[in-house]
């Protein structure tokens, strides 16, 4: 009996340890080369309970024992891998010390990059041979991150704008070009090209991303060829992650709402799913400029997700998901309304000076990631991927119709080998089917009909080598050829070299070609919101280009915060071949003119744009950052009658300062950003000259309670808005009617507010 009791004591003893003790500890994030940083913000959690904390930015965390015979604790980070730490099993005290510490390794992903470094809002890669910014899941979270073209407010490498003054489609620019130039990725996988192109970036809401890579240049040959000016790879929550529910809820002042929801659930050892959806309504009309134009279209959209993911001990991974959305704008005239142009007939409307816009796009798609190591410690692997994707659009632009629809398929199979720890390659073979079909019609004049139709199958070979020696150095080159059935064969070579002088000081220097198909209509859709007709030149060659450029980073301490930097990078594109939209060499006709400008005269034509960048990021006492990014971009094309002219509607320069203060773990977050925004040179038809300099200014505060972060905010602090955006809004169906030349914001002083909810397991 004196036994059992002794016994029964040390249970006793035991239990009472773990539920009146509290537990320290730290968590590491490991570069995986025998380094390591503190974990900032990761979230630790009792496997048996519901309590949860989050690490400092040094990465400490405190939390109250639990009661029980087992009792785990866990702490996660996005891109790393999951750990478990043992405090009491069976009822015995396995860590009687009182702090923990946690080292998470990097996650093994059958995709490539890995994101790295610490929760902060924007940092450069340290690891990449190229330079890649990242913006993280607390980045997105720091202004009205509603979608992906709302997600670069405070990176000036990306300027966001309006395509148009009437459907709300937003565009990008990377090294002073458009969008067009850059290769969008959803975990590697192309995507938001054809058809799908113009609106792709609102149907990523950026409360599903758990961060976006910028890399500027040609990057790798992995992916295709059509990286001109550099990739941009975002990065879903992934299936692993433990969070049973997160939700996100958000609501301006122009009664604008959104809801975002994600559930990952983990079914036992070796499959998890995730599932995303994203509602969102716009039902107000907003005219702040009294032109009886809607500033932006009445909106609805339904987007789906559901990702899954199956992990084999020995290291295969499948991956494969699921996505719908369906999307409908109605814009234009304030008097405007949903199938009014069915209803009363063209004629009616033109009558009436009512000119309405519609468009309605859905769009289904999935894809499919196998890898597969080869031998036990998986220096060896091969990796296939698999995509489709079906997108249906249909519009109309007051008297113009364009739709159509698109196929587009993607197949990729690589064989990856580490020949020891400096030597390294993959090979692979790649196929890409667009099928796209689409038609314009303009009932003006003599009702004109053009096909715009692609039928491009495109096969490819691959191989990219990697050197790396000591940390110091690190060398990708990489070569691939593909034949296309519309423009033959195309070659592209491509190279990035990293040296790092020590691991603060770093210099990166990356060049290679890039092609891409060009899609008339839909790499400007402003020229449907213009009164006049098109002349597009016969046989378009695809856009053909080289880019080399360079980037010196040197990092810096300031008290123990090593993270503060310096950057500087400047990147060059020169186009072989480039498509250009003339809207001033037929403007007595109401004409825009759509050729390669190699075609622009007899003399020796050129295309390029120099863009200069400086980055600064600082942390001067604890819990204050401030980054301040300046870019600079002189972009030149010949065009007929003119030569050599600086680029239309393309902004000169873009200066970035963003503020971020957060008292003592995370209990209240402060954000403000500033933009200072160049001019740009206007067309003719606008009476030429530059636009206006002109600031946007951003803040938010968020309170954290627990499991729910509430913020408020206000965009566009100044109200400032372009004035007159749509030339001859009182005649919009006459031919000098236009509705394309937006270079500056077109909504005013926007508040809004919203919650988010996460449920840690």
């Amino acid at each position: 009996m004196k036994k059992i009791f002794t016994l029964l004591l040390l249970v006793l003893c035991c239990t009472t340890f773990a539920a009146a003790q509290k537990i320290n500890g730290k968590v590491y994030l490991s570069d995986g080369q025998g380094g390591k940083e503190p974990g900032a913000y990761a979230n630790v959690w009792w496997m048996e309970g519901k309590s949860s904390v989050e690490t400092d930015e040094d990465g400490n965390f405190t939390l109250k024992s639990l009661k029980g015979d087992n009792i785990t604790l866990i702490a996660a980070y996005v891109g790393y891998k999951q750990d478990t730490v043992k405090i009491i099993e069976n009822g015995t005290v396995l860590l009687a010390a009182e702090e923990v510490v946690f080292t998470l390794e990097p996650e093994s992903e059958l995709d490539g990059i890995t994101v790295t470094g610490r929760q902060q809002s924007n940092f450069l890669s340290k690891r990449t041979a190229f330079k890649a910014e990242v913006i993280t899941a607390a980045g997105l979270c720091k202004m009205a991150c509603c979608s992906l073209a709302e997600s670069f407010e405070s990176s000036a490498s990306v300027s966001v704008g309006y395509s148009d003054a009437v459907t709300g489609a937003k565009q990008i620019k990377l090294l002073g070009l458009s969008g067009s130039y850059t290769q969008m990725l959803d975990e590697t996988r192309p995507v938001m090209r054809g058809l799908a192109s113009p609106f792709g970036l609102t149907y990523v809401p950026g409360q599903w991303l758990e961060s976006i890579q910028i890399a500027k240049g040609p990057s790798s040959v992995v992916n295709g060829l059509e990286a001109i000016t550099g990739q941009i790879n975002v990065e879903h929550r992934k299936p692993t992650t433990e969070t049973p529910l997160f939700v996100n809820l958000f609501l301006n002042n122009n009664l604008r709402a959104e809801a975002n929801v994600a559930s990952s659930l983990q079914l036992n050892d070796k499959w998890s799913t995730v599932i995303m959806g994203h509602v969102s309504k716009d039902n107000e009309v907003h005219d702040g400029n009294g032109d009886n134009f809607r500033d932006d279209p009445l909106a609805r959209q339904l987007n789906l997700d559901n990702r899954w993911l199956y992990f084999n001990p020995n290291g295969t991974q499948v991956r494969f998901g699921f996505k719908v959305m369906d999307d409908v704008r109605v814009g234009g005239h304030k008097d405007y309304e949903e199938g009014m142009r069915d209803e009363w007939g063209l004629d009616k409307l033109i009558q009436s000076g009512i000119w309405g816009n519609e468009i309605h796009n859905s769009g289904a798609s999935g894809f499919f990631k196998l890898g597969i190591p080869l031998n036990e410690d998986q220096t060896r692997n091969i990796a296939v991927v698999a995509d489709y994707s079906y997108y249906d659009m249909e519009s109309i632009y007051g008297q113009k119709d364009f739709g159509g629809y698109q196929n587009m398929g993607f197949f990729n199979a690589m064989y990856h080998q580490d020949i020891n720890e400096q030597h390294k390659f993959t090979l692979g073979l790649s196929g890409r089917l667009d099928d796209v079909r689409s038609r314009y019609k303009d009932a003006a004049g003599n009702g004109t009909i053009m096909d715009f139709n692609v039928d491009d199958k495109v096969m490819g070979a691959y191989g990219e080598y990697t050197y790396t020696l000591d940390e110091k150095i690190s060398l990708v080159a990489g070569l691939r050829a593909d034949y296309s059935s519309m423009f033959g064969w195309q070659a592209a070579p491509r190279a990035s070299l990293k040296y790092s002088f020590s691991d603060q000081t770093i210099l990166r220097l990356t060049g290679g070609r890039g092609f891409r198909t060009p899609h008339v209509i839909t790499d400007n859709l402003g020229v449907l919101s213009h009164g006049g007709s098109l002349k597009i030149a016969d046989n378009l060659p695809a856009e053909d280009a080289w880019t080399f450029g360079g980037n010196f980073t040197q990092y810096f301490k300031i008290g123990d915060r090593e993270s503060n930097y310096f950057s500087f990078d400047y990147f060059r594109t020169t186009f072989n071949h480039k498509v250009v939209y003339d809207w001033d060499l037929s403007a007595k006709d109401n004409i825009v003119e759509i050729y390669d400008f190699a075609d622009a005269t007899l003399g020796n034509n050129q295309a390029y744009t120099d863009t200069y960048q400086f980055d600064l990021s600082v942390e001067p006492i604890e819990r204050f950052t401030a980054i301040a990014t300046f870019r600079y971009s002189n972009a030149k094309i010949s065009m007929k009658d003119k030569g050599l002219v600086d680029a239309p509607m393309t902004s000169k320069y873009k200066a970035v300062l963003n503020l971020q203060y957060a008292l003592p773990m995370n209990k209240w977050t402060f954000d403000f950003t500033a933009q200072l925004n160049g001019p740009c040179t206007l067309p003719d038809i606008m009476g030429g000259g530059e636009s206006d300099i002109y600031p946007m200014l951003f803040a938010q505060v968020t309170k954290k309670l627990n499991f729910v972060d509430v913020y408020v905010g206000v965009e566009n602090i100044t109200g400032y808005t372009q004035d007159n955006p749509i030339i001859n809004a009182a005649n919009p169906y006459s031919k000098d009617f236009n509705a394309s030349m937006v270079w500056g914001p077109l909504m005013g002083r926007m508040f809004y507010v919203g919650m988010r909810y996460t449920l840690w397991k």
